[in-house]
């Protein structure tokens, strides 16, 4: 690219940054005291980090998504094998009944890496947001299952019940990596992680660990510029009022 190429780029992710400072505060108050007396270069380069860390998070995911989805597809023992997109599953696939030929079971699939991330008061959510995709599906036909697929942590095939001991659905399983894997791919979790291993090796790129790598410098005065503009810096750079950060936390 060219200078004027990257100096955009840079304008760009710098307000994106800002954003992500808006946006992902964990705990406005105790933020607030931390980066008081702070500059935007050191908050910067801090958030630089954390949000590199979560891109990370991101593409991991996507990067299972699509493996899912290929290897299922070379398997030849799916009928239909969907896109991406679906609004709550990831992808939708349709494969035949062993024990009655010509019939076929739908499975509306969501793929985490890991099991932590459905866990708690959020499961019950996000079971019925599943479950309504496949209810509503009209071009489904005959039975379904809906599955949360966990790429990583080890472990077979679960139904999760509450409290007292009741199913959430009786549609719904969670599938963890050693069934998982086998189950659409034909792999077993250590072959398909060493596998992406393998793979990242050919690159022959030295991939530097999230907090080796340091915000590229017009970036952050990008992001200094965003934090001026709506007075949570001094002339010097410096966030010199806490009550302002926790204001600007809260705000809408």
């Amino acid at each position: 690219v060219t200078e004027a190429q990257l100096h955009t780029i840079y304008e760009r992710e710098g307000k994106k940054l800002f954003r992500y400072f808006k946006d992902y505060s964990p705990d406005p108050p105790a933020t607030a005291h931390q980066i008081k007396g702070k500059t935007y270069l050191e908050v910067g380069q801090d958030l630089f980090v954390r949000r590199t860390l979560q891109k990370e998070r991101m593409n991991a995911g996507w990067r299972y998504q699509y493996l899912t989805i290929y290897c299922a597809r070379e398997t030849k023992r799916f009928e239909s094998i969907s896109d991406l997109g679906l609004a709550e599953a990831d992808f939708s696939a349709k494969i035949e009944r062993t024990d009655k030929p010509g019939e076929y079971v739908n499975l509306y699939v969501s793929v985490k890496n890991r099991k932590n991330t459905i866990g708690g008061q959020d499961f019950p959510k996000a079971v019925q947001a599943l479950e309504n995709i496949a209810s509503t599906d009209k071009n489904r036909i005959g039975p379904y299952c809906c599955i949360f697929g966990i790429t990583i942590d080890r472990g077979t095939r679960q139904i999760r019940s509450n409290k007292q001991g009741k199913p959430h659905s009786q549609n719904t399983e969670v599938w963890l990596s050693d069934f998982f894997w086998p189950f659409f791919t034909n792999c077993t979790y250590e072959e398909i992680m060493l596998a992406v291993h393998d793979a990242l090796e050919s690159q022959r790129e030295d991939d530097p660990l999230p907090t080796e790598v340091s915000a590229p410098r017009q970036l952050l005065e990008a992001f200094g510029k965003s934090c001026l503009t709506v007075g949570l810096i001094n002339e010097l750079g410096v966030f010199d009022d806490s009550y302002k950060l926790v204001r600007f936390f809260c705000g809408s």
